[in-house]
């Protein structure tokens, strides 16, 4: 079952495609935090999706969140990836055991192997603002989240 608005958000440390440690904990009191779950670096949805989060960054510093990007292929996978698309902010490898953080979230697809596609907003408490399933093929409105998240301040 996933997570839903009001809950505490499961705490998680994984490594960024720099081969850093990134743990929620660390924004606590001090940022937002955009989780952005998706299904695998390369894929077209996917692309879509981070090209649409890249153009929009400034939003999302302005309203003092950080973006974090999660998914089951490795940090060296996450590392071409950014490169290529451009991609500032990490992008965390829940690749072992895999989808262990996905599956904390209620997003993890064990019989795909994979993570569904969706975003949660940790507010600076720790806990659950805004939570969001989307259909692996849709591209979520990044619009949507933004508002979601200035809401949430």
């Amino acid at each position: 079952m996933t997570v839903a608005a009001g809950q505490m958000a499961p705490e998680f440390t994984l490594k960024d495609q720099s081969q850093q440690e990134v743990k929620l904990a660390d924004f606590r009191g001090k940022k937002s935090v955009v989780l952005i779950f998706y299904p695998l670096d390369w894929s077209p949805t996917c692309t879509k999706e981070h090209a649409c989060v890249v153009n929009e960054m400034k939003r999302f510093e302005q309203l003092n969140a950080q973006v974090l990007g999660i998914s089951v292929d490795s940090a060296w996978s996450h590392k071409a990836y950014a490169e290529k698309m451009n991609i500032q902010y990490p992008l965390l490898a829940d690749f072992q055991p895999r989808g262990a953080v996905g599956t904390a979230y209620g997003v993890y697809l064990a019989e795909k192997g994979i993570t569904g596609r969706a975003i949660f907003i940790v507010g600076k408490d720790g806990k659950i603002a805004w939570a969001k399933n989307y259909d692996i093929p849709v591209v979520p409105d990044v619009e949507e989240v933004a508002k979601a998240l200035a809401a949430a301040h």
